[in-house]
């Protein structure tokens, strides 16, 4: 029987006939996907997984701490899927740059991007954010109001890192500002300003990794959904997670923005799961016009019994044809069930 490898990040499996296709040696291949780095696609074409803005920032936090007591080149940092990170960095004497990795997707505006830290010893740990990382203005969002956009999975990695790095050079604590000196600038290319984070980018990451893009593998998709009895369509990494835990035993793939393109090639069962912002906005593009709020997020925060999610969430059961709608918030709590309503 052919064995599966499972890929360490997205928990999806591998099968061995794609590695088989594979022209990159074997032994390489096997330790990229271990490290998270590498996916493999179903004619055993490799495109490459980048990291996080969290991870980047965790990295830039290790090393200006590290550098206090010695010069810093590479460093290796936790990410929340409990793999190692490791990157290059430049750092001397408290003051960090890391460099985001240019990955398998160009749209990815924060390749290239430089991020700074800066380390200064003391009593106890504490992160701050300066320059070109935003401040969260509205609700709804994972950061509170008033507060840098910084997520709670990359705030806890960004302080296990910088744990690491004090218990190593053996010091109490540490102050430690994150910069981004082109955050304003990139900012302006994102929605952030329309969801409610001003001034910079966010720092984000459910996983450490960012996930890569091309059109076969969106091919290999298709192909999936196509062949598949049961799916379950999803839109990010959270959906993934609790699509897989709710639905055992069917398929779930990432299908991102393309639902409806995915939803009009499948013959099997479907169910449609994830996010509010993502599943609701796909059935109702609408729903946030005149309702005097930045994000779906915020608006199920303030009324989540209140017409505009309801609506939505008939529009999108409408459009799902005949599909199971699922929404979960983050903690995978389901939030709403089309076949609840039947």
């Amino acid at each position: 029987m052919a064995m599966s490898i499972i890929d360490p990040v997205n928990k999806s499996k591998i099968p061995e006939e794609w590695i088989n296709k594979s022209t990159v040696p074997r032994d390489e291949l096997l330790e990229g996907i271990k490290s998270g780095m590498l996916v493999v696609l179903s004619d055993g074409s490799v495109l490459k997984r980048g990291y996080t803005t969290g991870t980047t920032a965790t990295v830039a936090a290790k090393a200006a701490v590290l550098s206090l007591k010695k010069d810093v080149d590479r460093v290796s940092v936790p990410t929340p899927v409990g793999l190692r990170a490791v990157m290059d960095v430049r750092a001397k004497d408290g003051h960090a740059v890391a460099i985001k990795l240019k990955n398998d997707h160009e749209s990815d505006i924060t390749r290239g991007l430089e991020f700074e830290a800066k380390a200064v010893e003391s009593d106890k740990i504490n992160i701050t954010a300066g320059e070109g990382i935003g401040i969260v203005t509205r609700g709804g969002l994972q950061s509170k109001k008033g507060y840098p956009a910084i997520n709670p999975k990359p705030m806890q990695q960004i302080k296990d890192a910088v744990a690491e790095a004090v218990e190593e050079i053996g010091i109490k604590g540490v102050d430690v500002e994150l910069s981004l000196p082109r955050g304003a600038e990139i900012a302006k290319q994102t929605l952030n300003s329309r969801i409610g984070v001003e001034g910079g980018i966010s720092i984000l990451g459910t996983t450490g990794f960012v996930e890569p893009w091309n059109d076969h593998l969106g091919e290999m998709k298709s192909d999936l959904v196509r062949d598949a009895s049961k799916v379950v369509l999803t839109t990010g990494r959270i959906g993934i997670r609790y699509s897989t835990m709710l639905f055992p035993d069917y398929t779930v793939v990432l299908a991102g923005s393309r639902i409806s393109e995915f939803l009009d090639s499948t013959t099997g069962e479907v169910a449609i799961c994830g996010l509010p912002g993502l599943i609701l906005k796909w059935g109702d593009p609408e729903m946030l016009k005149d309702s005097g709020y930045a994000t779906v997020s915020e608006m199920i925060e303030v009324e989540p019994e209140g017409e505009h999610i309801k609506r939505a969430f008939a529009k999108t059961v409408e459009k799902g044809k005949g599909a199971r709608i699922v929404v979960v918030d983050r903690d995978g709590t389901v939030l709403m069930d089309s076949e609840e309503q039947k």
